[in-house]
């Protein structure tokens, strides 16, 4: 006999302080109850518009090709390198953290040749490495690189790479999921040909949906591939008619109808804000969080300049048991941050600020939950010393 054992869910509310998801945003969630529609009703043709012109502004470009994946940002990764990656193809891959090692493997998978320009996880990638491989190497069709390294908490530069690049004729394809919406991206002023984000990050949107943009010349690459591309499901040739692309538009999937609410109205939040004062918002929450963190006697893994405004790596201190540290946080504070892994594993907790969850209320939240914590294993300097430099740097911005 068949018995249901399930209860009701219960979900407990977090506050989300870690790499990603990061907090929703309450209007978010709220978009995400409206009724699902099918795929052939008008309304679902006018939120296909809706939310490609406003992924435009954010990703400041004018590209056609402007849409969302249905996926997470894997997904749009994937996307991003399996239509542009044939087998044969020779990608210079420029790895300085996790996300870059599966960019490395997805270009494998592809059939690609990869090459590698290493840097330590919390370094950046210097542009003369990138020119050295790129000389060295021959014939490259792709440069791939992480615009916010979320395994580090580093930013990396792009434009001087992506001039790079296109002067030895390859496209620079960069990841963009923590960054976006968070921290000075211009595609067409950067030269950017494919790039790609996730909605779990600063677009304060739960994960399912992932952002991507490519340039005419990616498009053209696509295009001119000698064999179909190797994923059926995110074949942008297919999905590009789709979302439209000025053709009548074909059936290609059934998409995740409310994480479409939940993406459009992600957007028009960022628009209503306006992108440069939202970035900025991300910036001055950061300098007082690590301006507090520091207060504490804790160390940044990251040099100030070359840091993610939204995600930030701070380092473990000897002796300190980490985990034991995110569980009080988690069990006690109702806070969850991120553990270090692959290279760093063990040695930094990343710990985010991002989108909805950039505020002023969240650094102070965190860093008494980080002192308390901290004192349960005699770490510290002066109890409260860390909220007092972040509500001095407050005050001084």
């Amino acid at each position: 006999m068949m018995t249901n054992d399930l209860s009701e869910l219960n979900v407990p509310y977090r506050l989300l302080l870690g790499p990603g998801p990061s907090l929703v945003h309450p209007r978010v969630y709220r978009a995400m109850t409206a009724p699902v529609i099918g795929y052939l009703d008008p309304v679902f043709i006018q939120l296909l518009d809706d939310t490609q012109r406003p992924l435009r502004t954010v990703f400041r470009t004018e590209n056609d090709f402007t849409m969302a994946i249905s996926g997470t940002g894997t997904a749009g990764m994937e996307a991003a390198i399996y239509n542009v990656v044939e087998p044969g193809d020779t990608v210079v891959v420029c790895q300085n953290g996790y996300f870059a090692v599966r960019m490395a493997d997805m270009v494998r998978r592809c059939g690609g040749e990869v090459v590698l320009v290493e840097a330590d996880w919390g370094k950046l990638i210097e542009p003369e490495r990138v020119e050295a491989a790129l000389k060295d190497a021959g014939r490259v069709k792709v440069v791939a690189i992480v615009h916010g390294e979320t395994s580090t908490g580093v930013l990396q530069p792009l434009e001087e790479i992506s001039r790079i690049a296109h002067e030895h004729g390859a496209l620079l394809l960069a990841d963009a999921v923590t960054s976006l919406a968070g921290c000075e991206l211009r595609i067409d002023d950067w030269g950017i040909d494919v790039c790609y984000s996730g909605t779990q990050k600063c677009l304060s949107a739960p994960p399912g949906m992932a952002p991507l943009t490519m340039s005419a010349q990616a498009m053209e690459a696509v295009a001119k591939r000698s064999e179909p591309v190797r994923s059926w499901y995110v074949d942008v040739s297919m999905l590009q008619n789709y979302w439209g692309g000025g053709n009548a538009r074909a059936y290609h999937h059934t998409p995740p109808m409310t994480m479409l609410y939940a993406l459009r109205e992600g957007l028009r939040i960022v628009l209503e804000e306006g992108l440069e004062t939202r970035i900025v918002r991300h910036l001055r929450n950061a300098r007082a969080f690590w301006t507090g963190v520091e207060a504490m006697g804790l160390t940044l893994h990251v040099e100030e300049k070359h840091r993610l405004t939204p995600l930030t790596t701070v380092r473990v201190p000897e002796g300190i048991d980490e985990m034991a540290l995110r569980q009080g946080l988690l069990l006690e504070h109702n806070i969850e941050i991120g553990r270090g892994f692959g290279n760093l594993e063990g040695q930094v907790w990343r710990i985010g600020l991002m989108g909805y969850g950039s505020s002023e209320e969240n650094v102070f939240a965190l860093l008494y939950a980080l002192e308390t914590q901290l004192a349960k294993q005699k770490f510290g300097r002066d109890r409260g010393a860390g909220v007092a430099a972040a509500a001095r740097a407050f005050a001084a911005d």
